[in-house]
């Protein structure tokens, strides 16, 4: 069994879970067959967590072992602290005023078992709560001041202090977070979990539906069963062994956070924390393509100073760049210099720099798909009918130019060799790097961590075997890890 729930004395807890191992904290500190054992998903129900405490050694021997502990030892670091970015300590916040403005008293008690409480109105805050502090067994303690609640506590509880009107319901939301039910119909089980973050919903999603389900497909057939996840599983990704972040990314955004606890985990994940870092900010990536000598359209960092330096060593029209914006959003065309004021003035509100780089008008731009260093695919994004983008937003509506998929082996040499080099510049993940071509010679526009993966059009070519590529990186860099080998 690679699941085990770790308690102080087994025949207290009371209940057996399918392919779920119980064991004591001691035979797990201990016992060489548990430290020896690879790829473990351990829930630690130790009574308390207190530093060099039972609880305390069982999670930091579980990290050392490459084993993935519920509670890790940064949730139990944070639960001291109370220690959660502010831009979910402000969601909270908003979410606690709701959900507690009924209550009469100036005190509260939140009890959340497995991510859940027993009444249903207090369902998301009890969820928000368990995925900042992804524990088993939380209790959250509130006081009203002023009309205003806050939380002034929150900590774990052992089994023995839940209250017996709560363990039925403790019972359930245990063997309900820990039981799968398994995928139908397959040859054989799984080897390997991998979470897909993934929002069907999401206006310019990077994958379709289809390719969730096609790449879902591969990765079974190599032994790694895949489960959709959104942003409310922040809590769950102990449970997986990988993460394939299939939503647009940002620094300021959940994506960046499930890809940096997906990291601190020790899962595989794609995209890594520092790809998005590096991709996602367009000044660094201009800077880094230059130091690198990697061709690039003529680019000037814009600042409410330098105004007449654009027009100078760029000249008219030129385009100007927000430094975090996707899908072809937050760029403008200056054809003029009233153009150029106005846009780069109403970019500054935003950030403290703005991107202008020469104007460099082609039919299409090349995307070149680039997996562990290696070109994946090619493509050709055509410009959106009368418009100098691939992509044409306004109106309530976004219109995108046609898109030609080739082999490899004929896009020209040059360009794909240049759209690997500056990948590895960023890392070993996946990659989509723009280029546009003239008169024979590329130039990067930008790499993208998080590039388009349509069913129906980068996969043109490749079909199956683009995502049976996709999921074979997996494969290799979950069985490495369990073998304590470097990647």
């Amino acid at each position: 069994m690679n699941t085990l729930i770790v308690v102080n004395n087994p025949a207290k807890w009371p209940l057996q879970i399918p392919d779920v191992e119980i064991v004591s904290a001691k035979a797990y500190l201990t016992d060489r067959r548990f430290s020896n054992r690879k790829g473990v998903k351990v829930f630690n129900l130790c009574r308390y967590y207190t530093y060099q405490a039972m609880g305390y050694y069982v999670s930091l021997l579980a990290e050392a072992r490459g084993h993935r502990p519920m509670p890790d030892i940064a949730t139990i670091m944070n639960l001291r602290s109370l220690s959660m970015p502010r831009a979910e300590a402000q969601e909270v916040d908003e979410e606690i005023q709701r959900a507690l403005k009924p209550i009469k008293g100036d005190e509260f008690t939140l009890s959340i078992y497995f991510g859940r409480n027993m009444a249903a109105r207090y369902k998301r805050l009890a969820l928000m709560l368990f995925n900042l502090f992804p524990a088993p067994f939380l209790r959250a303690e509130f006081v009203r001041e002023g009309g205003w609640w806050t939380l002034a506590h929150i900590g774990t509880i052992p089994y023995s202090e839940v209250p017996e009107n709560h363990k039925p319901f403790v019972k359930q939301s245990a063997s309900d977070y820990l039981t799968r039910k398994p995928r139908a119909s397959r040859r054989k089980p799984p080897k390997y979990d991998l979470a897909v973050l993934y929002d069907p919903a999401e206006e310019h999603s990077p994958s379709n539906e289809r390719a969730i389900k096609r790449f879902a497909d591969a990765a079974w057939d190599l032994g790694i069963n895949t489960e959709v996840i959104d942003k409310s599983d922040y809590g769950r990704l102990a449970e997986f062994d990988a993460l394939f972040i299939r939503e647009t990314t940002a620094v300021n955004h959940h994506t960046y956070r499930f890809s940096r606890r997906a990291a601190n985990l020790g899962l595989v994940v794609i995209d890594d924390p520092l790809s998005i870092l590096r991709c996602t900010n367009k000044v660094y990536l201009a800077e880094l393509l230059e130091h690198a000598g990697i061709p690039a359209p003529r680019t000037i960092i814009a600042h409410e100073e330098n105004l007449d330096d654009v027009i100078i060593h760029l000249g008219l029209p030129c385009v100007l760049k927000r430094p975090d914006g996707a899908f072809s959003q937050g760029v403008m065309k200056a054809a003029d210099v009233d153009d150029l004021r106005t846009a780069i003035e109403g970019m500054l509100e935003d950030s403290d720099l703005v991107l202008a780089q020469e104007w460099m008008p082609t039919e299409y731009d090349w995307r070149i798909g680039v997996l562990d260093g290696k070109p994946l695919y090619a493509c050709r994004y055509h410009m959106a009918k009368k418009h100098w983008q691939i992509a044409k937003h306004g109106d309530g509506e976004s219109r995108f130019g046609k898109v030609d998929t080739l082999p490899i082996s004929e896009a020209p040499h040059k360009v794909v060799e240049v759209a690997v080099k500056s990948t590895k510049l960023i890392g070993r993940g996946l990659y989509g790097v723009d280029l546009k071509e003239v008169n024979g010679k590329p130039h990067v526009i930008e790499v993208n961590d998080n590039p388009n993966l349509d069913a129906g059009y980068e996969d043109a070519v490749l079909k199956e075997e683009l995502w049976r590529t996709i999921a074979q990186v997996f494969l290799q860099r979950i069985e490495a890890k369990r073998n304590g080998a470097g990647l």
